[in-house]
Formats: structure tokens, C-alpha cells, sequence
């Protein structure tokens, strides 16, 4: 009897130890469905912030060079890093490691802090502290860093605001305005205007990437010209300085009506007729930089896109010659077909060792060649991402503007064409009272005659004005310039009496084919 009921208190066990089992399974499923532990982990995060904030009650913004894509500089980080610039200077900020950049001033340098340099700042009774610092790259950042391979792989500079949590509403809410305002301020009064040109593109290391860290080098744009210099006449000069002015204060307007702000310009006409003089005259008056774009050292499209995304607003882009610059007339094709023609002059080996020849010489220079197109410079200037950055014109030059595709210099794209022509009298009365400090003189009369009837560029009319010795004088400069605008004037009639002798013998030589063909077709009847 014992041993019955000892056998079936163990079954009894048993039975109850399997329905706990399933009874846990069942619940435990339950409670994943539930995810409880990323409720408790929640709760768990919470209580370590709660703690931290009672063990450190200092709150930190982080301020990065570059924004999340990384394609430009962060116009935040440049404003605190020119705000910083009085703090940096300052004895009482404590720091020892500086950097200097020239500034506008020949005299004096633009001071910044160096790496983990640490510098304190007040406002309104609140103490904060700013950190300068840089990182690594991380090998495994996420991203195309094949696309925007030179900053990516270059180093992040940040900076660090550290503030105690009771002044919160403060920094966020008024400090950080009040530094991105005043750095504006300190930017426009340190600014240097730039010339910039991009850099050539043999600057990429052996993995593909850009060696450097920008597209772009520069120099202090120094160029004199200005309108009131700009040999042009009064009213062209008038209009275009008009049109610059409103496109300046225009921000409301292109916002109302939808457009980017820029503005194309076309200038087109002979050679040394102050198409790149007109640039910097626009540059000056405009206070704007100006970056110019070697197309030839532009590989790619994506690169050509790169590039405008790297300039900055209050800027003139220029790209000089088009004509020259872009190739879209099928150059490689005529190339392959004539060394494939040379090929087939000759016989057996020597054509196919011609066409390897061609070949291999083909694909080195479709290595090193732009493959810039036509529909790269179009996007370039009014697709997509030229509504990136605002209060921006874009200039293209060219001597021969029949030889550009109408789709490039429509208007939308180049909105305004400015026709820089030879000199006329009135550029060259602006010419001689700039040069020579004349307004009257016996000779003028003479030179408007002679400007009428000879093609003379404003650049031939300045070099004829120029005193070259010590007894030259307005007298002789003069003299100078009638004797070669009738030089000019009498090349001009030769060139056309010989045209017109050619033209007249091409006449006759066709006039004696039709009387020919006349007597041959009698003759058969």
C-alpha cells in the first residue's frame, strides 16, 4: 500500500512538473509577443539618464563641419568658427595652440583655435565652453564614399558647445542665433573676395580619390577693372549695371515667381573685345567671388556637378570660350574612323597591327579625356541642382556664338546676351580721357571717320593710346592710333577687293559651265 501511494505521488509530480512546463512556455511566448525586455530596457535607459544628469548636469550641442551628406561646408560651423575669433584672440580665453590665415589687412592674421583646444564664453550671466576637435574617418562610414571620396576620407573637424543643463532655454533659444548672427557679421567684414579655379584632374590618388580636400583653389581676387574703367558705351553700360542691380535685390522676386535665384549672362564677339574685363568689372561692382571652370579638367558629369555644389552664394561662374572648352562634335568618332581608314590602306599585318595601334591609343586618351556633354553643362545650369545655393550668375564667353547649341544659350539658361563688339567712338572718347586725360582734340574727327570704316578692338585702341616713353604725349599717342586705323582701314579694302576678285572669278568659271553644257546639250540635238 506504501509503495502504491509512493508510486503514484511521483506520477503525480511528474504530471505537475510537465503542466508548469508548458504553463512557462506558454506565458514566456507571451511575454517576447509583449517585448518586455525592450520595456524594461527603456526604463532601464531612462533611470542611467536620470542618474548621469544628476552625476553631470552639463548638456553639450555638437556643431560639424560638414552637413550629414558631407558634399559642403556647414554654414553653422564656418559662422562659430568666425564668432570664436575675438574669444581665440583674448588672453583670458586660455588658449595656446592657434591658427592663423592671412587676413584682408596685409598687417594682421585671422586667429582660430587649434585641435583640442578649449575656449569659455559668456552671455547674459551663463558660462559656456567651446571645444575644438577633429576625428577620423571611419573606415566603415556608411554612405558612397566612391561619389564623395575626398571628404569622406578626409578628417571632421567639430565643434563642441558645453553648458550647464540649468541654462537650456537660453543657449538653445537665444545664445546659438546670437552666434550664428554675429559670425555673419565677422564673415562680411574678414571677407576677402576669391578667385578660384578648379583643380586639374591628374589630382586623384591611386584608389580614384581626389588627393586634396576641395575641388577648388584660390587666390585673392585683385583685378582694378571696374564700369567706371570699362571702355563701352554709356547706355549698354547703363543697362547692364541696371540689370545686375536688380538681379541683386531680387531674392523676394525669384522666391514669388518659383526660379532659382542666378541669372545667365552670354558674352560674345571678337577677340580683345573686354569679354573677361567685363567679368571682373561685373565681379567688382557686384562684390561677388568668381569661380572659373576649366572644362577640359572636368572629367565626368557627376564631377561638373560636384563642382557647383562646392561654390558659394554672391558668386560669378565663369566658364571662358565654350566654343573651345566643350567638344561636341564627334571628335573621337572622326578619330577612330580615320585610324581605321589608315588601317585598310595597308595590307595584312601592318593593318592589324595599325588598328591595335589606334586602338590602345584611343583608350589612353578616353582615360585622360573630359567626358563633359552637352546635356551635363544644361543640367549644370538650370536642372535640379542649381536651385542649390541662391544669389548666384553664371557666365559663359565665346567668339563665335553661331557655333553654340541654341539649347545652350536659350533664354532660361543664358538670360541675357551681351554683344561685345570693336570700338566705336564713343569707347574710344572714354579711351582717350581715361588715357591720355583728353576730352577735344583735332584728331578725333579723323578717328571717328576712320572707326567707321576700319575694325579696331577696344584692347588695339588702349595699347595705341598708351604713352610708351617719356616724350610721348597725347599729340603723338593719337597720331599713333589714326596711322593704325588707316594700316587697318587699308587691309580691310584689300581683304575685300580680294574677295570680291575671287567671288567674280568663281562667276566666270561658272558662267563658262553653263555655256558649256548649253553648246553640248545643241550639239546633241
Amino acid at each position: 500500500m506504501e509503495a502504491s501511494s509512493s508510486l503514484w505521488s511521483g506520477v503525480h509530480s511528474g504530471i505537475v512538473l510537465s503542466l508548469l512546463a508548458v504553463v512557462w512556455t506558454m506565458l514566456w511566448q507571451g511575454l517576447q509577443g509583449l517585448q518586455l525586455q525592450h520595456f524594461f530596457g527603456r526604463h532601464s535607459r531612462r533611470l542611467s539618464r536620470r542618474l548621469a544628469a544628476a552625476l553631470d548636469p552639463y548638456l553639450t550641442v555638437t556643431v560639424a563641419e560638414y552637413d550629414g551628406g558631407r558634399m559642403r561646408r556647414s554654414d553653422a560651423y564656418k559662422e562659430a568658427q568666425a564668432y570664436l575669433q575675438r574669444a581665440t584672440r583674448e588672453a583670458r580665453g586660455g588658449v595656446r595652440h592657434l591658427k592663423a590665415e592671412p587676413d584682408r589687412d596685409p598687417d594682421r592674421l585671422v586667429l582660430s583655435m587649434g585641435d583640442n583646444e578649449e575656449v569659455a564664453d559668456e552671455f547674459r550671466g551663463a558660462t559656456v565652453w567651446w571645444l575644438a576637435y577633429t576625428a577620423q574617418p571611419r573606415e566603415d562610414a556608411g554612405g558612397p564614399s566612391y561619389f564623395w571620396g575626398r571628404a569622406s576620407r578626409a578628417e571632421r573637424r567639430f565643434y563642441r558647445l558645453c553648458f550647464l543643463e540649468r541654462d537650456r532655454d537660453l543657449i538653445l533659444g537665444e545664445y546659438l542665433p546670437h552666434v550664428r548672427r554675429e559670425g555673419r557679421a565677422v564673415m562680411v567684414k574678414n571677407r576677402q573676395r576669391k578667385l578660384f579655379t578648379n583643380i586639374s584632374g591628374d589630382s586623384w590618388d591611386s584608389d580614384g580619390f581626389w588627393s586634396g580636400g576641395s575641388s577648388w583653389s584660390h587666390v585673392v581676387f585683385e583685378h582694378p577693372k571696374t564700369f567706371a574703367t570699362l571702355a563701352m558705351d554709356p547706355a549698354k553700360k547703363k543697362e547692364i549695371m541696371d540689370d545686375l542691380d536688380s538681379f541683386r535685390g531680387g531674392k523676394d522676386y525669384y522666391a514669388r515667381v518659383g526660379r532659382a535665384w542666378k541669372r545667365g549672362y552670354l558674352l560674345y564677339g571678337p577677340p580683345g573685345t573686354g569679354k573677361s574685363t567685363m567679368i571682373a568689372a561685373m565681379a567688382n561692382y557686384l562684390d561677388y567671388d568668381v569661380y572659373d571652370i576649366e572644362l577640359t579638367s572636368v572629367r565626368t558629369n557627376t564631377d561638373l556637378r560636384k563642382l557647383f555644389i562646392e561654390t558659394t552664394s554672391k558668386s560669378i561662374i565663369v566658364i571662358e570660350d565654350i566654343d573651345c572648352s566643350l567638344d561636341l562634335t564627334g571628335k573621337r568618332k572622326k578619330k577612330k574612323e580615320s585610324a581605321e581608314g589608315d588601317g585598310e590602306s595597308k595590307d595584312g599585318g601592318d593593318k592589324k597591327d595599325g588598328a591595335e595601334a589606334a586602338s590602345k591609343e584611343e583608350e589612353k586618351e578616353d582615360k585622360s579625356a573630359s567626358k563633359v556633354t552637352l546635356s551635363g553643362v544644361l543640367n549644370f545650369i538650370d536642372g535640379l541642382w542649381s536651385a542649390c545655393g541662391g544669389e548666384r550668375i553664371i557666365v559663359f564667353t565665346t567668339n563665335h556664338v553661331e557655333k553654340l547649341d541654341p539649347a545652350l544659350i536659350r533664354r532660361g539658361r543664358m538670360d541675357k546676351h551681351i554683344e561685345m563688339s570693336y570700338c566705336c567712338f564713343e569707347s574710344f572718347r572714354f579711351l582717350a580721357r581715361v588715357y591720355l586725360d583728353v576730352d577735344a582734340h583735332p584728331l578725333f574727327d579723323a578717328v571717328a571717320s576712320l572707326l567707321r570704316e576700319a575694325d579696331m578692338t577696344p584692347a588695339d585702341v588702349a595699347e595705341n593710346l598708351t604713352p610708351k616713353g617719356p616724350g610721348e604725349d597725347a599729340n603723338s599717342c593719337l597720331a599713333a592710333l589714326v596711322e593704325a586705323l588707316q594700316k587697318a582701314k587699308e587691309k580691310a579694302l584689300a581683304k575685300k577687293a580680294k574677295e570680291e576678285a575671287l567671288a567674280a572669278k568663281k562667276a566666270r568659271g561658272k558662267a563658262k559651265e553653263e555655256a558649256a553644257a548649253e553648246e553640248a546639250d545643241g550639239d546633241d540635238e
